[in-house]
């Protein structure tokens, strides 16, 4: 723990560009993160109600064996989920090494029996929902004997493989990547469903026209949207019209809330392909903060994302 201190300590003194399991070069500022220490025990043979004890680090802190690294990463399959979980239980009284298990099933027990929380629905427009998930699943990710869950996998490899250049295109890189693993573990077989669907209906049009299908994403504090798509083709045009949607959307969802200075949205769409080397295309476009959008450029948005309501003002149509 004192070298997980010491670790940190360095990097917000002297930034370091580190290399990752992909050969590519992510330069490493400690004042950008929040920081929690982990220790893993390594060991076959650990004795039962053994509990690690350590000086305070400054920073939440949590010991666990290596098995229950692995189970965490087995019942989630989400690098993001399993971070959410370590500074939650962080909090939690110390648990004896090995009973991490335990922990966790008490954990999400307690999301199950939490009723849902208030959302104004409304500023995602006309047809909002509230939806809620336990963050915790209690079955392990993916376990419906379908593989649809690992859609959102295959969207992440993508965003991996995607040619970037320069240390700030990885940094990028990372922030997309982060956002679209923040899809709780829960919602993602759904979400499979549902892009699979996409991806066989949009090509169902006459030559010449365009099909979109669309989900989008409000976290409940209002400052992250994700927005998820399909369109019958890609080229230029398609992703130009893509990028103005998602733009609008954080747009009207920024005004409202006045929170632009800290939201983001994250649009993927998905492409069907049709020459055998792969299924799909997928794009990913990601805007943050006030983008000071001209008035000219939202009425073009409006006019192509917007349909009418009876009383004349602009309804989102998803």
């Amino acid at each position: 723990m004192s070298q997980a201190k010491g670790s940190v300590r360095q990097l917000r003194m002297l930034p370091a560009d580190m290399v990752n399991g992909r050969g590519r070069v992510l330069r490493i500022d400690g004042n950008d993160y929040e920081w929690i220490a982990v220790f893993l025990l390594d060991h076959p043979g650990v004795p039962e109600g053994v509990i690690a004890t350590w000086k305070p680090t400054g920073m939440p802190a949590i010991a666990l064996t290596r098995r229950d690294w692995d189970f965490l990463f087995g019942q989630l399959r989400s690098t993001t989920a399993v971070l959410d979980y370590l500074f939650r239980a962080a909090k939690e009284p110390v648990t004896p090494l090995g009973q991490e298990p335990v922990r966790y099933y008490e954990l999400a027990a307690a999301d199950a029996a939490t009723p849902p929380g208030e959302m104004d629905t409304d500023l995602v427009g006309e047809g909002g929902v509230l939806c809620s998930v336990p963050q915790l699943p209690q079955a392990p990710a993916g376990d419906d004997g379908t593989r649809v869950h690992l859609m959102i996998r295959f969207m992440l490899e993508d965003i991996a493989l995607s040619p970037l250049a320069g240390l700030l295109a990885e940094a990028n890189r990372h922030v997309v990547l982060s956002d679209l693993d923040r899809l709780p573990a829960g919602a993602r077989a759904d979400w499979g469903r549902l892009l699979l669907d996409m991806l066989d209906d949009v090509p169902q049009v006459p030559d010449e026209h365009t099909k979109w299908r669309f989900r989008r994403r409000l976290d409940a504090d209002g400052a992250r949207q994700l927005i998820v798509g399909a369109a019958t083709r890609f080229d230029d045009a398609i992703r130009a019209a893509f990028t103005g949607y998602v733009e609008l959307r954080h747009h009207e969802v920024t005004s409202r809330t006045g929170k632009a200075a800290e939201s983001s949205a994250l649009g993927i769409l998905l492409t069907p392909r049709h020459d055998g080397l792969r299924p799909w295309d997928t794009t990913a476009v990601h805007v943050h903060g006030d983008l000071n959008l001209p008035e000219e450029d939202l009425r073009i948005y409006r006019k192509l994302w917007n349909r009418t309501a009876e009383d004349g003002s602009a309804v989102p149509q998803d």
